[in-house]
């Protein structure tokens, strides 16, 4: 070609090839290399199946790992710590085999007890204590019965406000003050 016809083809244009034939060449060998191409589809569909079988073991040891019972770590706390301070009521965990230990009621029987047991038994002891005098941790008697009690106290005499005119001043309520800002009170009835 001469200068003139490069002129008029831009430089990133492909040059018309069309009028070339070669009828003896069905495929030629520069554009498509087929060995190169089998072997990469057989070493992906190779290595797809290592990865599954390499997948399927790990989802297997977690499954086998998952059914171990956990081992609580260094921080946790047992049961006994888990348990509300004393005194523990009714629903507290624990707390109904240390009452059953203590009203003598030991079963060991699997066998759970109806839902009420726990706040019968603690009535029970609450009246025990009330009738009888409470009791420390050996089981003796460090207080007196409320019948004793009442009976002593009302033998002593109670304390009581002397006897004389009733003023409304007794009766004012003892409020905080806005100019104060709380800090005074004064006494107001309402």
């Amino acid at each position: 070609m001469s200068n003139d016809q490069d002129s008029n083809i831009h430089r990133t244009e492909t040059p018309d090839v069309s009028h070339i034939r070669n009828v003896e060449v069905t495929h030629e060998r520069s554009d498509v290399n087929v060995g190169a191409i089998a072997k990469f589809v057989f070493s992906l569909t190779l290595l797809t199946v290592v990865v599954y079988v390499l997948m399927w073991g790990m989802f297997r040891l977690f499954y086998s790992q998952s059914q171990k019972e956990p081992v609580p770590g260094p921080m946790a706390m047992s049961e006994t710590e888990r348990l509300p301070p004393e005194p523990r009521l009714q629903g507290a965990r624990g707390f109904g085999s240390e009452l059953a230990k203590s009203t003598g009621e030991i079963d060991n029987t699997n066998v759970p007890r109806d839902p009420e047991w726990e706040i019968r038994a603690l009535h029970q002891r609450w009246e025990d204590g009330l009738k009888h005098g409470l009791r420390d941790a050996n089981g003796q008697v460090v207080g007196l019965p409320i019948e004793e009690a009442m009976k002593k106290v009302a033998a002593a005499g109670l304390p009581s406000r002397a006897i004389g005119p009733m003023k409304m001043e007794d009766f004012a309520v003892s409020t905080p003050t806005a100019a104060s800002s709380g800090r005074m009170t004064e006494k107001r009835l309402y």
